[in-house]
């Protein structure tokens, strides 16, 4: 399912990227996970870690990077926030727009690749908070220019919260689990190599068969983003490590009382990191 290691098709890593999450739109849409009846009915939450992290937002200029569909932005705006989403997948941002529009809410959304931000969204220090959230560093292969567009867009005292999968746990995967059912090996910390992943299943919805399953990704140790983002100028308020995550990354894993995702007896190591930042 997953091969590990440098491969040629990761010269082509934008294309095959987007033709992957062009084809969970649809998917993702179908599914309870991004059901979108909380926000018609005016009482939607984000998963408890941010619930807990965020703070209010009404009144603040949002953007959200890597946006997807634009739940979480939507959430936001609902809240009181002018929000521009941005995301590469036409498909994710017509569905944007479309949500918006259906809900009657504040948000934009913007057809982008989270590089070409700065020419997309002209706007430079005019946010009040950059929010990023769960599945995105990932995708990208340089951290240092992620952290320089954050920068970019953050006015003077505004802030960065960032939310994702640690990727301590991201050196293991479920497609060796030994006997006990837990992750095994899958990609060495500190290996700057991108990951080629053949994959053709889906987190959203178990069911799924992806016909566009290869994707390239790459692996940031936890020093590498925190020092991008202090060198591009954020200072940092806060860094939390969870013991849990908003999706059932690894088999074993348990919902707790929250509806986030858990180790089945003991916290053994972090799934989830999150950052609170602001510009100096």
């Amino acid at each position: 399912m997953t091969v590990p290691g440098p491969d040629s098709a990761a010269a082509e890593w934008r294309s095959l990227n987007q033709a992957n999450w062009d084809e969970r739109v649809p998917v993702h849409r179908a599914v309870p996970f991004y059901d979108l009846q909380p926000l018609r009915a005016g009482n939607a939450k984000m998963n408890a870690i941010e619930e807990a992290e965020l703070g209010p937002v009404a009144g603040l200029r949002v953007l959200h990077l890597q946006c997807h569909f634009g739940n979480d932005s939507l959430i936001l705006a609902s809240r009181g926030a002018s929000v521009t989403g941005l995301d590469f997948s036409p498909a994710a941002i017509e569905a944007a727009q479309q949500n918006a529009r259906d809900l009657g809410l504040d948000a934009r959304f913007v057809l982008s690749d989270l590089y070409a931000a700065r020419e997309a969204i002209p706007e430079p220090a005019s946010f009040d908070l950059v929010y990023i959230t769960w599945g995105t560093i990932c995708w990208l292969p340089d951290v240092v220019e992620w952290a320089r567009i954050i920068a970019y867009f953050l006015r003077p005292g505004g802030r960065l919260y960032f939310a994702d999968f640690h990727p301590a746990a991201t050196v293991l995967d479920d497609s060796a689990s030994p006997p006990d059912g837990r992750p095994a090996w899958f990609a060495p910390y500190f290996d700057p190599n991108p990951l080629v992943i053949d994959d053709h299943t889906d987190y959203a919805d178990p069911d799924a068969r992806l016909q566009n399953p290869r994707t390239i990704q790459w692996l940031h140790p936890l020093a590498s983003i925190v020092t991008a983002l202090l060198a591009a100028g954020l200072r940092l308020d806060r860094l939390s490590e969870h013991p849990r995550i908003a999706w059932k990354a690894f088999a074993c894993l348990v919902r707790d009382a929250d509806g986030c995702w858990t180790w089945p007896d003991r916290p053994w190591f972090p799934l989830a990191l999150s950052l609170g930042m602001t510009k100096s």
